[in-house]
């Protein structure tokens, strides 16, 4: 029922946001050097590796790292990264993603390919067998604000209370802390 969901949802959403994207897409490739999507590798369900599609709001040659450990993350965003990435906006190519099957509206967020102990955390939790999430319960309770171990618990939490019904508070939740610009790394 997830996956049909997930798929109907992600159609509608590119049938709306279609002629957006393709303005985001036009305004990012004229703003700076480089492509306008960038693939990025995360670990997924199972701990598999798949390449994600955001639009890219750092500039060519960024470290592929969590923000957080950039030495000057203001320095590396594009002109039109940081409202992009403060409106999420970033995320929209994401849509692929999800009709692919490789993530799911609601669930963890994937893990980039380096961050080790993010992955071994929710490995021994049981959260790796979870489809991750364009969205989550960790997004709506701190995003990119949060400590590895809470990520987890939070992460954890989703994994046993999941529901359609969950899944469409977190989403409602989701938009209004896009919204407020809440937990967000610039």
């Amino acid at each position: 029922m997830k996956r049909a969901s997930d798929v109907l949802l992600a159609l509608s959403a590119l049938a709306l946001l279609l002629v957006p994207m393709l303005l985001i897409a036009l305004v990012v490739r004229v703003g700076s050097r480089g492509a306008a999507l960038y693939w990025s590798d995360r670990v997924g369900r199972n701990n598999a590796v798949f390449r994600m599609p955001k639009f890219r709001s750092m500039k060519v040659g960024t470290p592929t790292v969590a923000t957080h450990l950039l030495a000057d993350p203001g320095n590396c965003v594009t002109p039109v990264g940081a409202f992009l990435r403060q409106s999420s906006l970033d995320e929209l190519p994401q849509l692929w993603s999800i009709l692919k099957g490789d993530m799911s509206f609601v669930g963890p967020r994937p893990a980039l390919y380096n961050q080790h102990d993010l992955i071994e955390l929710r490995t021994r939790c049981g959260v790796h067998r979870l489809r991750p999430g364009l969205t989550g319960w960790a997004q709506v309770n701190g995003r990119d604000e949060l400590p590895t171990t809470q990520k987890v618990a939070l992460d954890l939490a989703y994994l046993r209370r999941q529901s359609l019904w969950f899944d469409a508070k977190i989403m409602l939740l989701t938009a209004l802390r896009v919204l407020q610009r809440d937990g967000v790394s610039h």
